[in-house]
């Protein structure tokens, strides 16, 4: 759509474009705000990775790209300091009036840049806490002083779970009402129950009916939770097992994603015994995840850090019920008895009991699921994301333009 005389001009700016929970969102709002009239840029740093890339998801959003070969995700001073100074060229060039950040590198930089070139509205959004429980102390240390910094180039920081407020404020990041929960939204209308996709997905896994197909979807990476998932599947089907399920042989489990721990992965699975009861998908493309969850009887997410797990809610909405631990956004998705179960923070005994429990309830199972895609329609639309994204925006213009006449 042409902008129009009263259209935001808005540049939203991310470290990568690579597959993964904060840039689908960023994509999506993206899409919306063009969609809508707006002049949307997204700028982003040309790395990819095992992940796989969505520049091409984001060629078709209706934004202008740029591709900054200087925004990089690994710190290096010199480097850092040109995506800087390109980034208020740029700034000074498309003259936007919301510059709008997301992930951590791209937030440092892109927040000073836009404060350098005098943008009146900056805008960042936490997917995730830059700095977090599976951090070292200087490392932890270093990433919230960053962050409170840069906090003070931004108008208004938008977070896609209350949890990251909580922990933003207690980290002294900025004060309490210059955030806003906006929920991280997805196509909500691409997730449902498919009998068809279930029974194509679960034949080409090599499952029967009759198999509990247990399904994880995150990278094969450090702190996405595969070594807490190991273990409790351990406890339940592995060697040794004392406190599984007496029909433990109906377990399955599949993980879909890949990474750089792949392989050490399934070197533990066959230690542990477990690695015929493993289906590792590989990459897949973000289009493809709705048909896959159908195969689900389950959703788990066990990863030690994670602003809102998506994953949880792409399940949810295809009538899986979830299990996951008890942090960050996860109690925002998953209602405990309600829409699946939540465990203590890293009880991988807990965790195995949970899915020994949902394992052998059917009725259970259909229930939560048919319960967590009711509560999912509304809350996770990206539609309605946008149009709260769009408020906010026109707000802190309001805001802004008052200001200036005072």
């Amino acid at each position: 759509m042409t902008p129009t005389s009263d259209s935001i001009n808005v540049c939203h700016v991310i470290t990568r474009l690579i597959v993964g929970g904060a840039q689908e969102n960023t994509i999506l709002t993206c899409r919306g705000l063009a969609e809508r009239g707006h002049r949307v840029t997204l700028i982003a740093g040309p790395e990819t990775g095992a992940e796989g890339s969505l520049w091409d998801e984001a060629s078709q959003a209706g934004c202008e790209l740029v591709k900054l070969s200087s925004l990089r995700r690994s710190v290096h001073p010199w480097r850092d300091w040109r995506a800087r100074s390109d980034l208020v060229r740029l700034f000074c060039r498309i003259r936007p009036d919301v510059v709008h950040t997301h992930s951590s590198k791209a937030g440092i930089l892109a927040r000073s840049a836009a404060a350098g070139a005098g943008v009146p509205v900056v805008m960042h959004t936490i997917h995730g806490m830059a700095f977090n429980r599976t951090q070292s102390r200087l490392a932890f240390l270093l990433y919230r002083g960053l962050e409170r910094r840069a906090a003070k180039h931004t108008t208004a920081i938008i977070t896609v779970s209350d949890a990251m407020i909580d922990q933003s404020v207690a980290a002294g990041v900025a004060p309490r009402e210059r955030f806003t929960t906006i929920h991280s939204g997805m196509e909500v209308e691409t997730f449902g129950p498919d009998p068809a996709a279930r029974r194509r997905v679960r034949a080409a896994w090599g499952v029967g009916p009759n198999t509990v197909v247990v399904g994880t979807i995150a990278r094969l990476f450090e702190n996405k939770g595969y070594d807490e998932i190991i273990t409790a599947m351990s406890s339940i089907i592995g060697k040794g097992a004392r406190d599984g399920p007496s029909r433990s042989d109906r377990l399955e489990f599949v993980w879909i994603g890949d990474g750089a721990r792949r392989a050490e992965y399934e070197r533990r699975l066959e230690q542990a015994g477990l690695r015929d009861r493993v289906h590792l998908t590989g990459l897949v493309r973000p289009g493809e995840i709705a048909g896959l969850v159908n195969g689900f009887d389950i959703v788990l997410h066990a990863s030690r850090w994670e602003g809102l797990p998506r994953a949880l809610v792409q399940g949810l909405l295809t009538e899986v019920p979830a299990i996951s631990f008890d942090n960050d956004g996860a109690p925002e998705v998953v209602i405990p008895e309600e829409t699946g179960l939540l465990v203590p923070y890293g009880d991988t005994r807990a965790l195995g009991r949970a899915i020994s429990t949902l394992a052998a309830d059917g009725d259970l199972r259909r229930a939560m699921g048919r319960r967590g895609r009711a509560r999912c329609l509304e809350m996770f639309d990206w539609r309605r994301m946008v149009t709260r994204i769009e408020k906010l925006y026109e707000e802190l213009m309001r805001n802004v333009g008052e200001s200036v006449r005072d």
